[in-house]
C-alpha cells in the first residue's frame, strides 16, 4: 500500500510545472581543447608564460545558484595546455570585493565547499558520465580532491598528486593547476589517438553565495554530474608507463607513557618504519600494498552524548583505507541528517580493522588493495593482517567487491566479508542495487546475509530506498529489515531485531517577491516506525515537522522543528548513563536551529531541541562558534549541553557539558599547526591532540603530534595517556 501511494505522489508531482527546472542534458555538448606545449611551466599562480595567451579561453556563465539559468554575475575564464608530462589549467576569477575580501575562513586540505570562494574541475576520463576525478582550489591555494561516483557517493578523502598556486589581485583572483599525467585515469592510447574526456568547470563566489559552471547543470544536481558534463577534446595522453609506481616509506618516533590500573604503569619509546606502496599496473588497474601501517597523523574521534536507540557511527578517519572508500561501500547510509531516515547498515565499515573491541588502536602488520575500473565493471579486494586483539594473537579480515554498471546510470554488485580469528570465520555477504529511474529518482536496495562457524544462525538484513528529487521537491522511501542475527563482523548497523519505513518530503520555494536576504523557504515533515522484527511489537514512531525551515541568500538558515515521539521500551535502555523503565511513553519535542554564514569571520551555530523525555524532560543544546580574522588563523568553539530533569526509574537530574576547542594556525596550505581538545562530563574525559603538519613537497610529509588523554577507569581512579609522535614521510614517484 505505501508503494502505491509513493507512485502516486510523486507521479502527481512530476507534472507540475515546478519539476520540470530540472532539465535534460543537451545533445550538444560544449566543448573545449587544450593547446600543445613542448615544455614545463612554472606553477606561481600569475599566468604570465606568453603560452596562455595561445590557449582559447572558455567562460562559466552558467548560474546554478541562486537563479538557474541566469548569466553569471561575475566572469570566469578558464584556459587548458597539455605538455608530455602535465595537464595545465589555467582559471582568472574576475571579482571587485578586493584582495583582501575572498573567503577562506581556514586553509587546510579537503575544507568544506560552501564555506570558501573556490574553483574546481571534473574530470569524466572514460567518458562513462559517471564517474570523476575532482580537483579544486580556494583564492588562498588550499586544494580539495575527491572522487565521485553517480554524484551520490564520493570519496572526499582521496588526495591526488598535483600543485596549484594562486594569486588574488583587486579585480581577480588567479588560479594554476599542474595535473599530472600519472594522477589522471584514462582509457589506454592507441597509435598516438587522440582522445575526447567528459569534462566540467564550476566556481563558488562565496560573498553573494553563487555556484556557476561552464556546461549546464540543474539547480537539483551538483557540477558532478557528469552527464551534464561537456568535453575536452582532441587530446593526446601519454601511454601509462608500466612502473607507474608510488613508494610513501615513513620513519617513527613514538614515546608512550601509560599511568593506571586498566591502561597499565609503563613507558615505552621505539622507533618504527613501515610504508605504502601504489602501483597503477595501467590505468584501469591498482594495486595499494601496505606494511606496518601507521595511521599517527589521523584525526581523533569527536565525542557524542547520545540519546537515541540507535548506535553511534563514528567515520574513518585514516587515509589508507579512506581511499577508495566509496566502491566498497555497499550498503545504507543516511543521505544526510534527516533525508533517508536513521537506519545504517554497511556490510562492511574499515574500523573493524585496525582498532580493538574498545577502539584502540592494532598494529597491522601488512596488507593490500586491489582496484579494478572500467567503464561496465569496478572490482576491488582487500587483504589485511592485524596483530594481537581482543585475545587472538593475530586476525585476518578479507573483503571483495564487484560492481556492474548496465545501462546509462544503473549497477548492481556484490560484497563478500571474512574475518578469521582464533579458528573462527565470520562472514557476511550481500547484494545490492542502484537503478536511475528517470533524472529526478532513483531506487537503491541491498539484501545482506551474516554466518560464522560457531553456531547455523543466519543473520538476515535487507533494505529499499527510493529516492526522487526536482529543484523544488525532495521526496525519499525507505524501508529497511534486520534480524536479531545479523552481525556483520566486519562491518556496522545502527539497530538490530527492526523492521522499519521512513517516509520524508520536503518543498523549496523561492520567489522573486523575496526580500534579498531570503533565498528560500523549505517546509518538510519526516516520519519514522520501528517494529520488532522478532514479535512485530511497534518500538518507536516518529513524526518531524518542519513548518518553517528558512535558508538565507548568505548562506544561513533558520529553522523550527517539531517532533512527536512514541516510544515502546521492551529492554535495557540508558540514555546518559539514566535507567529508563519499561513501557510505553509519549512526548513532543520542539526544536530551533539557526546558522549564520559561515564564511565569514566569526560565524555561529545554535540548536535547542527541548521537550518531555519519556518519563521526564530535557533540554540539549548545541552552540558552535568560529573566529577566523585572517584565513591562516583558526579557532572554534562549541559546546553541547544535555540537561535532564525527573527522569528515569530514580527520577533523575543532572546537567552534562561536553566541551570541544580546536584551533588551525597556518603559515601557508602546506605548513600549519591543528589543536583539539575535548572534555566530557559525561564519563571524565579529556582529551587533547596536537599537530604539526609540513608537506615540504607533493604529498610528502612530517608531522609532529602530542596525544594526552584522561579518562575515569570503573575502579573509579584516573587513567592517563601521554603519548609523544614524530613522524616523516617521503614520496617518490618511479
Amino acid at each position: 500500500m505505501k508503494l502505491y501511494f509513493l507512485v502516486g505522489f510523486l507521479a502527481l508531482f512530476t507534472n507540475f510545472s515546478f519539476a520540470q527546472a530540472v532539465f535534460i542534458p543537451s545533445e550538444k555538448q560544449q566543448s573545449v581543447e587544450a593547446y600543445p606545449l613542448n615544455k614545463s611551466l612554472k606553477i606561481d599562480g600569475h599566468l604570465d608564460e606568453s603560452e596562455w595567451n595561445l590557449a582559447k579561453p572558455v567562460h562559466l556563465n552558467f548560474q546554478v545558484e541562486p537563479f538557474q539559468g541566469n548569466k553569471a554575475s561575475f566572469e570566469t575564464q578558464v584556459k587548458i595546455l597539455s605538455s608530455p608530462q602535465f595537464l595545465y589549467v589555467g582559471v582568472i576569477n574576475k571579482d571587485t570585493i578586493g584582495k583582501n575580501k575572498y573567503r577562506a575562513p581556514n586553509l587546510k586540505r579537503d575544507f568544506m565547499f560552501g564555506e570558501q570562494d573556490l574553483f574546481g574541475i571534473a574530470f569524466d576520463a572514460f567518458n562513462d558520465k559517471r564517474n570523476a576525478i575532482v580537483m579544486q582550489s580556494n583564492a588562498y591555494g588550499a586544494q580539495r580532491d575527491l572522487l565521485s561516483f553517480d554524484d551520490l557517493q564520493f570519496d572526499v578523502d582521496w588526495d591526488g598528486l598535483y600543485r596549484v598556486r594562486t594569486h588574488r589581485a583587486d579585480t581577480a583572483w588567479i588560479a594554476e593547476f599542474a595535473i599530472p599525467w600519472s594522477t589522471l585515469r584514462y582509457p589506454r592510447v592507441k597509435n598516438n589517438e587522440t582522445q575526447n574526456w567528459g569534462i566540467n568547470f564550476f566556481r563558488n563566489r562565496r560573498t553573494s553565495n553563487e555556484l556557476n559552471v561552464w556546461s549546464p547543470v540543474p539547480r537539483a544536481f551538483s557540477p558532478l554530474r557528469m552527464d551534464y558534463a561537456g568535453q575536452l577534446v582532441n587530446i593526446t595522453p601519454p601511454e601509462p608507463s608500466i612502473t607507474n609506481i608510488r613508494a610513501i616509506p615513513y620513519i617513527l618516533f613514538a614515546d608512550v607513557n601509560n599511568n593506571g590500573s586498566e591502561v597499565g604503569y609503563k613507558n615505552v619509546s621505539e622507533f618504527k618504519m613501515g610504508g605504502e606502496v601504489k602501483w597503477a599496473i595501467n590505468n584501469n588497474n591498482i594495486l595499494d600494498l601496505t606494511f606496518n601501517t601507521d595511521f599517527a597523523q589521523a584525526d581523533v574521534d569527536r565525542q557524542v552524548n547520545n540519546i537515541s536507540r540507535f548506535s553511534v557511527f563514528f567515520p574513518e578517519r585514516r587515509q589508507f583505507f579512506l581511499e577508495n572508500a566509496s566502491l566498497f561501500s555497499a550498503g545504507l547510509a543516511p543521505i544526510d541528517e534527516v533525508m533517508g531516515g536513521s537506519m545504517n547498515i554497511r556490510p562492511f565499515f574499515s574500523r573493524t580493522i585496525g582498532l580493538d573491541k574498545d577502539v584502540n588502536p592494532v598494529p597491522i602488520i601488512a596488507g593490500g588493495r586491489y582496484v579494478y575500473r572500467s567503464d561496465k565493471n569496478n572490482i576491488g579486494a582487500i587483504l589485511m593482517r592485524q596483530g594481537a586483539a581482543d585475545g587472538a594473537e593475530f586476525t585476518d579480515f578479507g573483503v571483495a567487491r564487484l560492481s556492474h554498471n548496465f545501462g546509462k546510470q544503473n549497477r548492481f554488485g556484490g560484497i563478500i566479508t571474512s574475518k578469521l580469528n582464533n579458528l573462527i570465520t565470520e562472514n557476511t555477504y550481500a547484494a545490492d542495487a542502484f537503478v536511475r529511474l528517470s533524472a529526478k529518482m532513483y531506487y537503491a536496495g541491498m539484501v545482506s546475509l551474516t554466518s560464522n562457524t560457531t553456531n547455523s544462525n543466519t543473520g538476515i538484513a535487507q533494505y529499499n530506498q527510493i529516492m526522487y528529487r526536482t529543484n523544488s521537491l525532495g521526496f525519499y522511501w525507505t524501508q529497511t529489515y534486520i534480524n536479531d542475527k545479523y552481525t556483520p563482523a566486519m562491518g556496522f548497523v545502527s539497530r538490530n531485531n527492526v523492521l522499519s519505513n521512513s517516509q520524508g518530503a520536503y518543498y523549496q520555494m523561492r520567489k522573486s517577491w523575496y526580500p534579498k536576504w531570503l533565498r528560500s523557504l523549505e517546509p518538510g515533515i519526516y516520519t519514522e516506525i520501528y517494529h520488532s522484527a522478532s514479535t512485530m511489537h511497534l518500538l518507536e514512531r516518529s513524526v518531524l515537522v518542519t513548518p518553517a525551515w528558512i535558508t538565507l541568500s548568505n548562506g544561513g538558515m533558520i529553522g523550527f522543528f517539531t517532533a512527536f515521539q512514541h516510544q515502546n521500551i521492551e529492554s535495557d535502555f540508558k540514555p546518559l548513563e539514566v535507567q529508563i523503565a519499561k513501557g510505553q511513553y509519549d512526548y513532543i519535542r520542539n526544536g530551533l536551529m539557526i546558522s549564520s554564514d559561515q564564511s565569514k569571520k566569526f560565524s555561529y551555530m545554535l540548536n535547542a531541541d527541548i521537550g518531555n523525555y519519556y518519563n521526564g524532560s530535557t533540554r540539549l543544546y548545541l552552540v558552535k562558534t568560529n573566529f577566523a580574522p585572517i584565513p591562516h588563523v583558526n579557532f572554534g568553539l562549541t559546546l553541547n549541553r544535555s540537561e535532564i530533569k525527573d527522569l528515569g526509574i530514580l527520577r533523575e537530574s543532572k546537567n552534562i557539558n561536553l566541551w570541544m576547542i580546536e584551533s588551525r594556525l597556518a603559515i601557508n596550505p602546506r605548513l600549519q599547526m591543528i589543536g583539539f581538545y575535548q572534555q566530557n562530563a559525561l564519563n571524565d574525559l579529556k582529551s587533547l591532540n596536537l599537530r604539526v603538519s609540513w608537506e615540504y613537497k607533493p604529498l610528502s610529509y612530517i608531522y609532529l603530534v602530542l596525544n594526552q588523554v584522561e579518562h575515569m577507569g570503573d575502579d573509579l581512579t584516573l587513567q592517563k595517556q601521554k603519548a609523544f609522535l614524530a613522524k616523516v614521510s617521503y614520496l617518490k614517484q618511479f
